[in-house]
């Protein structure tokens, strides 16, 4: 045995658990407000802050040293604080960078650890909706985010002609859409085009009913119960599939779907976890994130329907291309990309 690999070995490990620890602190920071209560940067006492908070002060006071510790708030002479740059991830919901919000996914893969102790030993499905409700409101909450910073801005205008579409009134569909995050924030955008939102998970369809109205947009929005290979709108200028198809039980399927229901010269946008071809190209961070994420939720949810494809949510540029193509598309490109996504075009 090398020691020397050992002891390196232990030492990611400690890390690894320290983070899971810290992310678990920082659900509760999000939730009791205790982040938002630091976001002017001004220094603060434990005492301070739990009375700002309506929190436990001992305990505010543990919370605040594991922030210490991890880097996460800067400490001096008895005081905490929350920097800028911190503060844009951990309290600035409107921030590109926010993700307090999202920590919640997290949570629900040890809410649902026995689910899928179940689902490992049997035929490897678990269900979108059978998961703990935590995970649903925190899948919106890490994706908007990137949606409120990328989607108008970068992602449609690297589609070939579809901006114009929209300016002037398309008819839009988004599959899959969940709290319906992606469909407001192109709503507002687009004042002149309409946009249908399906989803299979009813709870997620009444919750992204209230996200319209609550924007102001319900009038141009509607929202329905259905899967991606049964939703009945037609003529779509655009359909949009946001971080949703390699869950699906039958991705082929559902792009079939779409083409059909596309016009004649209508644009699908899928929009997926960046990945390469290769597991040896995702052996980094962002790989590593969502290959553990897929194995709690993204592939036993595929596995629980029809079909089973099982694409995972590292399935790659070329394994989609191969959707598409078996499902009829003939044009099919890499419009643009982030650190976290691979935003595709595909044609008719």
């Amino acid at each position: 045995m090398n020691e020397v690999k050992l002891q390196d070995f232990m030492t990611k490990l400690v890390n690894d658990m320290g983070g899971a620890a810290m992310l678990a602190n920082v659900i509760l920071g999000d939730e009791l407000g205790l982040y938002r209560a630091m976001a002017d940067g001004e220094p603060t006492t434990p005492e301070q802050l739990a009375q700002k908070t309506g929190c436990n002060t001992r305990l505010v006071r543990e919370w605040l040293s594991a922030h210490a510790a991890a880097g996460y708030v800067e400490h001096a002479e008895g005081t905490f604080r929350l920097p800028e740059e911190q503060a844009m991830a951990l309290a600035q919901e409107d921030s590109p960078v926010y993700v307090a919000g999202g920590a919640s996914v997290l949570a629900s893969f040890f809410l649902d650890k026995d689910k899928v102790v179940r689902a490992m030993r049997g035929d490897g499905g678990l269900s979108w909706g059978d998961h703990h409700p935590c995970l649903f409101t925190g899948t919106e909450r890490f994706f908007r985010p990137g949606y409120r910073a990328h989607l108008v801005a970068e992602w449609l205008p690297a589609l070939e002609g579809v901006v114009p579409k929209l300016k002037r009134g398309a008819k839009v569909a988004d599959v899959g859409c969940g709290h319906g995050a992606s469909t407001v924030i192109m709503a507002q955008a687009f004042p002149a085009s309409y946009f249908d939102g399906y989803d299979y998970h009813r709870m997620s369809i009444e919750t992204a009913h209230r996200r319209a109205a609550d924007a102001g947009v319900g009038d141009r929005v509607a929202f329905a119960v259905s899967s991606a290979k049964r939703f009945e709108g037609r003529d779509y200028d655009l359909i949009c599939f946001f971080d949703c198809l390699h869950d699906m039980g039958d991705p082929v399927g559902a792009a079939r779907h779409a083409l059909a229901a596309l016009k004649a010269d209508g644009t699908v946008l899928l929009v997926e976890p960046f990945a390469g071809d290769a597991l040896a190209e995702n052996v980094n961070p962002v790989g590593r994130l969502y290959y553990a994420a897929s194995t709690f939720v993204c592939t036993p949810n595929s596995l629980s329907q029809e079909v089973g494809l099982g694409l995972g949510a590292q399935a790659g540029e070329a394994r989609l291309r191969s959707v598409f193509t078996e499902a009829g598309f003939t044009r099919f490109r890499r419009a643009t990309q982030t650190p976290f996504n691979l935003v595709l075009e595909a044609r008719p």
